[in-house]
């Protein structure tokens, strides 16, 4: 078939009208981490027709602020054409072919060039599709790389209460979010949950309160604590985010990477840096651990990659992990059929092209202070607790008496987030998430691309349905 043929009938494909799709997604499509009822009993799912730079377009032609750049994706915005024009140019070339046992350029490169990027010798990269799959591969690795060591009992991996690091089998018994699991039990043995830096709720852990210095040494010795009490002999790895996500963006105290990193060298367990959502600009860094002043083991990452513009992950592995694999017969027998895709290498490329010829890292450090500044003046709103994170990621945690810091019960949390705020949030033109997996937050994680005018908006957003939900409690 000729090209000017394929392209006839894809412009040919009738163009589906509201109802159409909507009974088309009520019969056939089942949406992820959502509930069906919106489709099967109520008024159906918003559906997204079109990006360009920080806004969105729903199919009744509705404008709105991508104030989650999609889920922590589209760094560099929506509608960048060059992003588009490389993909295709990479599928006309060369659509797909697999890393098992060949390579093509597009996956050397971009090997190569995050390698660079990666702090001290990270200096191996083995991709996947997306950051579960990330995560699945390095508790893998950890656990195999032990093995290899003589030390095969070393398969125990610990993480913080409340945090998200994928849902695969592996990845799930390392996510710390209880009810995320108990469908699914019995997970993959072997997951232990150590406190985690929200010092906002420091008080709650018995954890000290008024020294943030002196709460981060608190909260990496539950993790020298929770080795010695499971044994050194059995612990492979520590999994924890740079800025934690489930429960609203807690950054880490001061020193708090240091203390870790001693922890595991003097137990000899590794340390994996989950950076599917801090990496590639986020944090205002290629990668937050260097923001953070540590060295991990390993690296995950996915999202940011490519800003969304075609799935890639990555595990970004030291020297010392990957030297039992580079001699002799001993193989890692784990990888994905898309992992390394041409056409997303090719994308990440250029992707992370754009980030340096437009500075995307350096023009987040110099405005997330503007943009902190911006969101805390929602504080005068006696719904709003805490504002909290880092780089262009920050949560606003919702409570229903500031001054003794009480949050809602799940019923009121129920109704505030999913009954009113979501939905209010979206009406009036922002899209971001309400989250209740920890105490309720509203999340911003805007494109790297937005400034101090586009803060203001969000803010006055933000002001005036937080307003409205209070008056309605």
């Amino acid at each position: 078939m000729s090209t000017t043929t394929e392209r006839h009938a894809r412009t040919d494909r009738p163009a589906r009208s509201e109802a159409e799709l909507q009974q088309m997604a009520k019969d056939h499509l089942w949406m992820h981490f959502a509930r069906q009822s919106v489709m099967t009993d109520g008024p159906g799912v918003p559906i997204i027709v079109k990006g360009e730079g920080h806004h969105i377009w729903d199919s009744q032609g509705k404008k709105y602020i991508d104030g989650l750049a999609g889920l922590f994706v589209v760094a560099a915005g929506h509608g960048r054409k060059r992003l588009a024009e490389v993909a295709a140019t990479q599928a006309e070339q060369l659509a797909f072919f697999p890393i098992w046992s060949y390579a093509h350029p597009a996956a050397i490169e971009l090997a190569d060039r995050l390698a660079d990027y990666a702090p001290g010798d990270l200096n191996k990269v083995f991709f996947s599709t997306g950051g579960g799959e990330a995560v699945e591969t390095a508790f893998k690795l950890a656990k195999y790389y032990w093995k290899l060591q003589g030390k095969p009992t070393k398969h125990k991996v610990i993480s913080r209460a409340v945090a998200y690091h994928g849902t695969p089998q592996g990845a799930l018994a390392i996510t710390g979010i209880p009810a995320m699991k108990a469908m699914f039990e019995p997970v993959t043995p072997g997951g232990f949950r150590v406190p985690n830096t929200n010092f906002y709720r420091a008080d709650d852990m018995g954890a000290p309160s008024h020294d943030i210095e002196a709460f981060g040494v608190w909260a990496a010795d539950r993790i020298e604590e929770m080795i010695q009490f499971e044994g050194p002999d059995t612990v492979a790895a520590v999994f924890l985010e740079p800025v934690q996500n489930s429960g609203g963006c807690f950054p880490p105290p001061p020193g708090y990477f240091q203390r870790v990193r001693q922890i595991c060298d003097k137990y000899d367990v590794l340390l994996v840096s989950d950076e599917v959502i801090c990496a590639f600009g986020r944090i205002g860094h290629m990668f937050a651990c260097d923001a953070y002043g540590y060295v991990p083991d390993m690296i995950t990452c996915a999202k940011a990659m490519t800003s969304g513009y075609s799935p890639i992950g990555a595990t970004i592995v030291s020297d010392r992990i990957y030297e039992p694999f580079a001699h002799g017969d001993t193989a890692f027998y784990h990888g994905y059929t898309f992992g390394g895709h041409p056409v997303s290498a090719a994308v990440a490329l250029e992707n992370l092209d754009i980030f340096e010829e437009e500075g995307l890292n350096q023009h987040v450090r110099e405005n997330s202070p503007i943009f902190r500044s911006t969101l805390e003046k929602l504080t005068d709103l006696p719904i709003v607790g805490d504002v909290r994170g880092d780089g262009y990621f920050f949560g606003i945690e919702l409570v229903k008496d500031k001054t003794t810091k009480e949050t809602f019960d799940d019923d009121e949390s129920e109704r505030l987030l999913r009954g009113f705020l979501s939905k209010a949030l979206f009406d009036a033109g922002l899209y971001c998430r309400a989250d209740d997996r920890g105490d309720p937050v509203i999340q911003l994680a805007p494109p790297l691309t937005v400034g101090p005018a586009e803060f203001d908006e969000i803010e006055q957003i933000l002001r005036g349905v937080l307003t409205e939900a209070w008056a309605r409690l």
